[in-house]
């Protein structure tokens, strides 16, 4: 009986082994499957980019060198020789990915325009995300007069084109950095208070809201302490999403010329660089690394918002 329990013992003592040496596979699909490891990692390599920009960056981003001007990237090495027999002292410049009509590298303008783009989309989204939470709950849990005032303003700001809004708020304040948060941020609160109103309308009926009435609650603090938290998490959702959107549009706005002002590298101007090189194949570098950029950046910001959405919301969770 004890050798028959010691060899059933041994026999279990082996099974584990086989469990932990596929069990690693199944913990990496498992992480991947569930949860979005590749978009993240997009993510905070722009974030990286854009905290530590003075550090990643090889080259001043706004420095001009017109014997450098369309340099190949360093991979190309048959342009590099033409380029380098064509201007000898050319052979000591060193740009991973190219340079622009100007000069300046492609490289370190990637890295500081993350911050930039990023910057602008964290301010827009802020301010928009303020206005749109601040009326969506004022409008559904007041319903009534205010509700309609407030509807009717929503329709209006989604009726006007955002272009034209744009060039037009462009062509009075002028080009600057701040006008163009100020037009993101005009253009982003209707869909956050849409998203708020409606659930709003919802938690304003459940019984918790009706109890912290009957108690002598205010509305302020009914609304403050008792609703804004059941929205929080749709809050959250609605800003990841809206941060690739904010992106593209600034990218669209610098590229039109009614966004970030030349010089400040922004993705958007690097890709208006080189939109005349793009038929010649000479220049392909200038625009498509920085549509690149934002390909990457905004692939990752929808990822990421999607994932939170599954998560966060038991219609859509993932079994």
């Amino acid at each position: 009986m004890v050798t028959d329990d010691a060899s059933l013992n041994e026999a279990i003592s082996l099974i584990p082994q086989r469990r932990v040496a596929t069990s690693r596979v199944g913990k990496v699909y498992y992480i991947f499957r569930h949860y979005p490891v590749i978009p993240a990692a997009a993510v905070l390599m722009m974030v990286i980019f854009a905290i530590f920009a003075p550090l990643l960056a090889p080259h001043d981003p706004e420095r001009n060198n017109l014997r450098h001007r369309n340099y190949p990237p360093m991979w190309q090495d048959a342009d590099r020789d033409a380029a380098a027999r064509a201007h000898p002292r050319d052979v000591e410049a060193n740009y991973i990915l190219g340079a622009d009509p100007l000069g300046r590298d492609i490289l370190s303008r990637i890295i500081y325009g993350a911050r930039i783009s990023l910057m602008v989309a964290a301010v827009a989204i802020f301010a928009g995300l303020t206005i749109g939470t601040t009326l969506g709950l004022v409008a559904g849990y007041f319903g009534g007069v205010i509700d309609e005032v407030i509807m009717r303003l929503l329709d209006i700001n989604s009726a006007i084109p955002f272009l034209l809004l744009a060039l037009m708020v462009v062509i009075v304040m002028g080009q600057s950095l701040t006008t163009l948060m100020l037009v993101l941020a005009i253009s982003n609160w209707a869909g956050p208070a849409r998203l708020v109103r409606g659930q709003t309308l919802q938690l304003k009926t459940l019984d918790f809201v009706a109890l912290a009435r009957s108690s002598g609650a205010s509305d302020r603090r009914i609304m403050l302490r008792h609703i804004l938290p059941g929205v929080r998490n749709t809050i959250v959702v609605a800003a990841t999403l809206e941060v690739g959107s904010v992106i593209l549009a600034e990218s669209i706005l610098s590229y039109l010329g009614a966004g970030v002002p030349p010089p400040t590298p922004a993705w958007g101007l690097m890709i208006a660089d080189g939109r005349d090189y793009l038929l010649t194949g000479s220049g392909w570098w200038i625009t498509v690394f920085p549509g690149m950029a934002i390909f990457i950046t905004v692939l990752g910001f929808n990822f990421m918002g999607d994932w939170l959405r599954d998560k966060w919301d038991p219609r859509l969770r993932q079994l």
